[in-house]
């Protein structure tokens, strides 16, 4: 039952070429920076990562973005990420841009052993028709396009099938954590993460403080550890370092 892992090294270890990930965090809060940074120093490759964003500010999955490791990312958001934008409009990157409720769902439903489910979302767009841009030839022209998905009518209304998605492995951060896996994530941090974890078939969670079974408040917790496989407990100057996307006063 203690799924203590001594190092983020060690805990990402078997993460390798053409591995799929799904990854918690939402801009720059609730990022696993210190497992990406290990995957990263690993030197995996060929992945394809299932987030909201792909990283900022050279923070985050950014880090393996701008060293060319992702080949696929299925998200809801490039945002103010220019590479990111640089690398899909190049050809160099596929990339499958979904509305954020349907990744929300998508995580929950694979991890939940849902196989797929219907929503409105899209419905008469191109996500339910078809014809997205996955994948640009580098010179404007599209090289992979979206395929189109089932649509049905339940009591009047058009409804697009969507998939669940299960993942290889999965990586989140969270505020605190035992020794069993269950998990607490801080505010606006929870994000994706919770959904990230359920997801994956392997879980790894970075977080900021470790305490020992019993000491979480089982109404508190928000992950709990039969979602979770493996937990690197943070350096408290690791646990610190939060960056922020824009600084605004007031």
């Amino acid at each position: 039952m203690d799924k203590v892992v001594a190092t983020a090294a060690e805990a990402v270890a078997d993460i390798g070429d053409g591995a799929s990930l799904a990854v918690g965090g939402f801009g720059l809060s609730g990022v696993p920076n210190v497992l990406i940074e290990a995957l990263y120093a690993r030197g995996a490759g060929d992945l394809s990562v299932v987030s909201n964003n792909c990283g900022a500010l050279e923070s985050g999955l950014a880090v393996l973005l701008s060293a060319g490791r992702i080949a696929r990312v299925t998200g809801s958001y490039i945002g103010s990420n220019k590479e990111f934008a640089r690398q899909y409009l190049a050809g160099e990157l596929e990339v499958e841009l979904i509305p954020q409720g349907t990744l929300a769902e998508r995580l929950r439903a694979g991890g939940c052993g849902i196989p797929a489910f219907y929503t409105p979302a899209g419905v008469g767009t191109q996500v339910a028709e078809g014809g997205l841009p996955w994948r640009y030839d580098g010179d404007g022209g599209v090289a992979l396009a979206s395929p189109p998905k089932e649509v049905r009518e339940f009591d009047g209304v058009g409804y697009v099938l969507e998939h669940g998605i299960r993942t290889d492995f999965a990586l989140v951060r969270a505020a605190r954590g035992d020794r069993h896996g269950n998990l607490v994530f801080n505010k606006s941090a929870r994000n994706f993460n919770p959904l990230a974890a359920m997801a994956g078939k392997v879980t790894i969670a970075e977080v900021e403080e470790l305490v020992e079974p019993g000491e979480l408040d089982p109404d508190a917790v928000h992950l709990p550890g039969v979602f979770v496989q493996r937990v690197v407990a943070l350096t408290p100057e690791q646990a610190r370092e939060k960056r922020i996307e824009k600084r605004t006063t007031r």
